[in-house]
């Protein structure tokens, strides 16, 4: 093993609305069965990255449930194991982290602690597959003091990401925090890959400063006193910023290409096994390309949906391109449309949730219609 990992799971965004007012961001579910920080915890493991720190400062709840038990992952193994951490969990007065530098320096022991050389910062809130192995070689073999992620998203509005500029060499020459006007169009994933002790120096030099934002004050400040590089990533790759990007994140893994390779393809993408039964098909049940799951009663129709954990889908009901997530009961006769149903919403006999493409309707468990 010859890093340790570190997953930044902050937990609060506002464009989620509801979605995440008693939820961690890194936990909102995805795919039918899986938890977003999935894909980070699977992608470390499957490097033979063993020991990991999750730091999270809002809604710890309910990530602390979903990695309870870290045998999922592989983590539970002398010296080795998964590590949960937030500002409550400190031996002194806080409110909270200042920033993602500050969240990590908060929690240097576990820096301080390890013996592992190299250390690999990502988020809870991505999804993709990473070799963080080859990475890491590829850190090496340039003689990096840092390097960062990047992915080209030339058919993308890179407006909300961090874009990077790079010269022939893959060394970065300039980084832009969500900009007005990019540059750029090769956006930063958020995963960063540097020595141990390179990072251990920067986060005491920043707290000395007064400094706490792992991007601003470590990227871009030191981008021209330090040797940063670019890894290219061409795979499959998505962030939770919004509604809608969440909507068509679940969508995507309707697609066969997009499940076979976060599924089907080795290494897989683990989770916190549940016991439930498995879907019934009642009579009248029509099922199109859709993902059910465990404990599903379905009586009437689903079509490009994603089912969750115990959901009721009465007679007569039809429900198309919507997500409905774990205890939602929709009652007979129903239409759903476009529409994404939080955890156990209520939808009585009748009733019509229509949105579209552009306009997703979003249910919480108040909205009894």
């Amino acid at each position: 093993m010859r890093a340790i990992g570190i997953i930044l799971a902050g937990g609060k965004r506002n464009s989620l609305g509801v979605l995440t007012k008693q939820r961690n961001v890194a936990a909102m579910p995805i795919g039918g069965s899986y938890r977003a920080i999935d894909f980070a915890l699977s992608n470390l493991s499957n490097s033979g990255i063993k020991k990991v720190a999750v730091i999270s400062q809002y809604s710890a709840r309910s990530l602390a449930d979903h990695i309870g038990s870290s045998k999922w992952w592989d983590f539970g193994r002398k010296k080795t194991g998964l590590f949960l951490f937030t500002p409550t969990m400190l031996n002194q007065e806080t409110y909270g982290f200042r920033g993602t530098a500050d969240s990590i320096f908060q929690n240097i022991d576990f820096l301080k602690k390890s013996n592992e050389p190299y250390v690999v910062i990502t988020s809870g809130e991505q999804i993709y597959k990473m070799d963080y192995e080859k990475m890491i070689k590829y850190h090496e073999q340039r003689n990096a003091d840092i390097t960062i992620a990047y992915k080209d998203m030339n058919t993308y509005n890179v407006e909300d990401y961090g874009v990077i500029g790079l010269d022939e060499n893959k060394q970065m020459i300039d980084f832009e925090e969500k900009p007005l006007n990019p540059q750029f169009t090769t956006v930063s994933l958020g995963v960063y890959v540097m020595s141990r002790e390179l990072l251990i120096k920067l986060l005491e030099q920043l707290e000395v400063e007064g400094r706490y934002n792992l991007v601003s004050d470590i990227i871009i400040r030191y981008r021209k006193k330090l040797k940063i590089y670019g890894y290219h990533f061409e795979g499959y790759w998505r962030r939770i910023r919004d509604i809608n990007e969440f909507y068509r994140i679940n969508m995507d893994f309707l697609t066969p290409e997009v499940r076979n390779l976060f599924f089907n393809t080795y290494p897989y993408i683990y989770t916190k096994a549940k016991d439930e039964p498995p879907t019934k098909f009642n009579v009248q049940a029509k099922v199109l390309n859709s993902i059910v799951s465990g404990g599903d009663i379905i009586n009437g129709q689903v079509e490009n949906s994603v089912l969750f954990r115990k959901v009721f889908i009465g007679e007569g009901t039809k429900v198309k391109d919507s997500i409905i997530m774990e205890g939602a009961t929709i009652g007979k006769g129903c239409i759903i449309e476009n529409a994404i149903l939080d955890k156990q919403v209520f939808v009585s006999d009748g009733q019509k949730v229509i949105g579209t493409k552009d306009n997703i309707i979003l249910l919480e468990k108040r909205n009894i219609v």
